[in-house]
């Protein structure tokens, strides 16, 4: 190995130095080059001393340096520019746009070690700090530019606030305005009829276009509607039910704006909410207030009893039968229906019925000069979505109906046969489900109270089941 060594001459190891030297800066000039023609600026490495020492006093320099981040925020707040590359580009803020996800996560390491250096927790903060630098080199100019956008934003704030009480006085104004004329229809001549709509739906008429008219199914024929003016189409749906009047609806977007007229609600509101669907000591514009005035809203989503149809409960229970073969059981199914309909006037009827007489024949007769077995006459009241239904007396011809000169009290009448001793209270929950709106009452409590003692008994409710709602065409709402 010693004679290898010095059978090398000075001269040859001098010649391969060179070589070496040679390959390795053409090399340093290949990479530098393409990293000029690659980049629009050259990259700045800084060593742990200078990113520990001083991490506040980089900003300047990495922003003479950086390609991707702009230049330090100037002291007036205006339109800025910058030269990239050689082309001519306005600069923009980072606050106006959305940091990456890597710089974004740098500069949250960053705030964590100015705090910690804040807290004198020095140690912690140089870890942190060198931390963010090998996230993002440039993470210290973003921090400084996010904090003085921050400071500019709370002066922009503190100016706004001064002007504050007298936008909200004006929107106030406009809204009262808003209000008071969605109470009256304005003609054609005027301004459009106001219609007040809320959430899911004011979002879908927000972008309906302004020129509404009906459309043809086949563009060839013409379409007569288009012609009679929208004061018309108002009053004929004035006429129709509330079911009707979204079928129409349903039809267009024109159909849907016309439909959501504030007069067509209001009239429907003013007939509907009335005693007992709503408390005496309730005032209309109450409730009003609680939905920004909007009537169809109100119509749909207030409390409110049907009473263009019938409350129908099927019940059923097994019953055992007699056999005369001991190796057979027989079962039979018993069905039966409670009827609740509804007066405008607080009065209720009440049926109890068995399978011998179907909803068919009973609805057509359930009227209050029914009688037959299981028939009730009493009151209701509503107040939120707890119907309250009192005085329910035996109206099925067995017992004479109190009139005013016998009370309910009375065990015995004048002449001696024998009156009603017990009356029934039943408290029920209004709801809506699944399809339709306030279909459903469940049964909370049902009690029997003595007319001589006053004793409250709860009556068995084993077998009982809700009620749904059945429409009724005949059956009148107001």
């Amino acid at each position: 190995m010693q004679s290898t060594i010095s059978s090398i001459s000075p001269e040859e190891e001098t010649n391969e130095l060179k070589r070496f030297r040679q390959e390795w800066l053409a090399e340093l000039r290949s990479r530098k080059a393409a990293a000029s023609a690659g980049a629009s600026g050259t990259s700045t490495i800084r060593n742990d001393a200078e990113e520990v020492n001083s991490p506040h006093q980089s900003s300047s320099k990495a922003a003479a340096e950086a390609p991707g981040i702009p230049g330090a925020l100037p002291h007036v707040i205006g339109p800025s520019s910058q030269v990239i590359a050689g082309s001519y580009t306005p600069s923009i803020y980072l606050a106006a746009t959305s940091l990456p996800q890597k710089l974004g996560s740098a500069l949250n390491v960053y705030r964590r070690a100015v705090e910690r250096e804040q807290s004198g927790d020095l140690d912690d903060a140089l870890l942190l700090y060198r931390q963010a630098f090998r996230m993002d080199p440039h993470v210290d100019q973003v921090y400084h530019r996010e904090e003085a956008l921050a400071s500019i934003e709370a002066a922009q704030q503190n100016t706004l606030q001064k002007s504050t009480a007298s936008a909200v006085h004006d929107s106030i104004k406009e809204l009262t305005a808003k209000v008071q004329t969605s109470l009256s229809v304005k003609s054609r001549a005027g301004a459009s009829a106001v219609r007040v709509t809320s959430q899911v739906l004011a979002s879908i008429l927000a972008g309906f276009p302004g020129d509404l008219s009906f459309e043809p199914e086949n563009e060839e024929e013409p379409v007569h509607l288009q012609m009679v003016p929208e004061e018309l189409l108002i009053m004929f749906l004035r006429k129709l039910d509330t079911t009707s009047i979204e079928r129409f609806a349903s039809v267009c977007r024109k159909a849907r704006v016309i439909a959501l007229d504030s007069v067509i609600w209001r009239e429907l509101v003013g007939a509907t909410y009335i005693p007992p669907q709503i408390t005496r000591d309730e005032d209309l514009t109450s409730v009003l207030e609680r939905y920004l005035y909007d009537y169809r809203r109100v119509y749909i989503e207030h409390p409110r009893v049907r009473l263009d149809g019938v409350y129908i409960a099927t019940c059923h229970y097994v019953r055992p039968g007699l056999s005369e073969n001991s190796w057979v059981t027989i079962n039979h199914l018993i069905t039966y229906h409670r009827y609740l309909r509804f007066y405008p006037s607080g009065q209720v009827l009440s049926l109890l019925a068995n399978e011998e007489f179907t909803p068919q024949q009973v609805i057509p007769l359930l009227k209050p000069t029914l009688r037959m077995k299981g028939f009730y006459i009493g009151t209701w009241s509503i107040t939120d979505t707890t119907i309250q239904i009192t005085n329910l007396l035996d109206a099925s011809g067995r017992y004479p109906l109190p009139t005013d000169n016998l009370p309910t009290s009375s065990v015995n009448n004048s002449d001696g046969s024998e009156a009603n001793r017990y009356t029934f209270v039943m408290t029920l929950d209004l709801v809506s489900r699944p399809l339709g709106r306030w279909n459903k009452l469940n049964i909370l409590a049902y009690n029997s109270v003595h007319l001589g003692t006053g004793d409250v008994n709860p009556v068995a409710l084993k077998n009982e089941r809700p009620f749904w709602f059945s429409r009724v065409r005949s059956y009148s709402v107001y």
